[in-house]
């Protein structure tokens, strides 16, 4: 039985997402729709392990960055992403519908690379290494701050 972040991503985060509106500003931060989309794209890549980042947390930051996961606290608006520049990344797909359904895509791969190799673990820049679960938390997370910030959760 899938648990609520499993759930989540599965079934309700990509109807969440086509409510969005391509012109559409965030409550804070300089992305757009699109640029956010693509965003979350890139961080189910990195879960699935298709995307190698560089860790750049390490000792006890990293420790702290994984509790902060663990728990239910959630990402707080306008934190920075060192990874991200101040002007964002340039869109790569031709619109907002196009990346969603890559974004959903890379879904679907994720779940099922997993479920081939449930013990697999990926690297997070900020979090180190991720098993399956972890990953469904960073992904929960992660997502659910983007769509408050877009005025949709």
């Amino acid at each position: 039985m899938p648990d609520a972040s499993e759930e989540f991503l599965r079934k309700y985060f990509i109807p969440l997402l086509e409510k969005l509106q391509k012109d559409k500003k965030g409550q804070w931060g300089k992305m757009n729709a699109q640029q956010m989309v693509e965003h979350l794209t890139d961080s189910v890549r990195n879960a699935s392990g298709k995307l190698i980042l560089p860790l750049v947390n390490s000792g006890e930051s990293l420790q702290k960055s994984r509790d902060f996961l663990m728990s239910d606290q959630p990402f707080k608006a306008g934190i920075k992403n060192p990874l991200i520049p101040e002007e964002g990344f340039p869109l790569r797909k031709a619109d907002l519908k196009s990346a969603i359904d890559k974004l959903q895509k890379e879904l679907n791969y994720f779940f099922e690379i997993f479920e081939k190799h449930p013990e697999m673990k990926t690297r997070n820049p900020i979090f180190g290494e991720l098993d399956y679960n972890m990953n469904l938390q960073l992904l929960h997370k992660h997502f659910s701050h983007h769509l408050k910030q877009f005025g949709i959760l």
